[in-house]
């Protein structure tokens, strides 16, 4: 029987964490939501496929969402959500390995043929290198690893995960088919957090106005991978593509959500500081 003290909802003295118990359901929600629809039938006629796209995708969101804690933390002065960061890249992990479950048996289980297929498609190699990487991540996240490995190798090794946001969104993108605003998109916002990890080492993300020319370069970041993609895997011009970010009439270009973004997040910032600086005037 599981300790009280291991339990995903509970703090380190067994005290159930109303903050804990919360991430924890919401990130059980996913799941839930593909057992539900396969269980209704509503999964179309290869829910195996199907199932294994939507594991996929909440596997790359959650991604975002464990490297967007720390500017979150640090920007709207909330430590709190360090509390929630191992717990939602434990949940990145599971849903990666549902991922590659799914996969399995989409190919109706035939181990050798999986290992084939992912020893022969580049973009299959990508997406396994980036799910080990999320394994060793995972099975090192517990205090335990952290003790046995030291804090100093620990935090070395838990910085591929830079490296792993980059493989698993180059695994998306290769493998869509269709929609390709959607992993721009991610490759978008992921550029805008590695960018603030580096202006934030730089010491150049003291300021909440120093968010706008990162939310600048997102953007322009963003319609560059865009312009990129398209000039070198389709028939398409890329230059046309690049030139329908100025047209509105048809859609909004995956770099002006990016941008909005970044300046969404230098609002937040703009107006947690003024919280904070009216706080500082109130006498005690």
């Amino acid at each position: 029987m599981l300790s009280p003290a291991i339990l995903p909802w509970t703090e380190r003295n067994g005290a159930v964490s109303p903050l804990r118990l919360l991430g924890f359901l919401l990130l059980c929600l996913p799941a839930a939501g593909i057992a539900w629809q396969a269980g209704a039938g509503m999964l179309g006629p290869r829910p195996y496929d199907e199932a294994l796209h939507q594991a996929g995708l909440w596997a790359v969101r959650l991604l975002l969402v464990v490297l967007a804690v720390t500017p979150l933390r640090r920007l709207l002065r909330w430590p709190r959500l360090l509390v929630l960061r191992r717990q939602i890249g434990v949940a990145v992990m599971g849903y990666a390995l549902l991922h590659l479950a799914l996969y399995a048996g989409d190919q109706a289980w035939n181990l050798a043929r999986v290992a084939t297929e992912i020893a022969t498609r580049i973009y299959l190699v990508i997406g396994f290198v980036a799910l080990c990487g999320l394994v060793a991540l995972g099975v090192t996240s517990a205090d335990g690893m952290i003790r046995r490995l030291g804090a100093r190798r620990w935090q070395a090794l838990h910085r591929i995960v830079y490296v792993i946001g980059v493989l698993a969104l180059v695994h998306f993108l290769l493998q869509s088919k269709r929609d390709m605003a959607t992993p721009i998109l991610y490759l978008g916002l992921l550029a805008w957090l590695l960018g603030y990890r580096a202006a934030h080492a730089l010491k150049m993300m003291e300021r909440p106005w120093q968010l706008l020319p990162l939310a600048l370069l997102a953007g322009l970041a963003t319609a560059g991978i865009e312009y990129g993609w398209y000039a070198l895997f389709t028939q398409i011009p890329a230059g046309r593509v690049l030139a329908a970010n100025l047209d509105f009439a048809f859609r909004i270009a995956p770099a002006w959500w990016v941008a909005a973004a970044g300046l969404v997040m230098a609002l937040l910032a703009w107006l947690r500081g003024q919280r904070d600086a009216r706080r500082r005037l109130v006498p005690a």
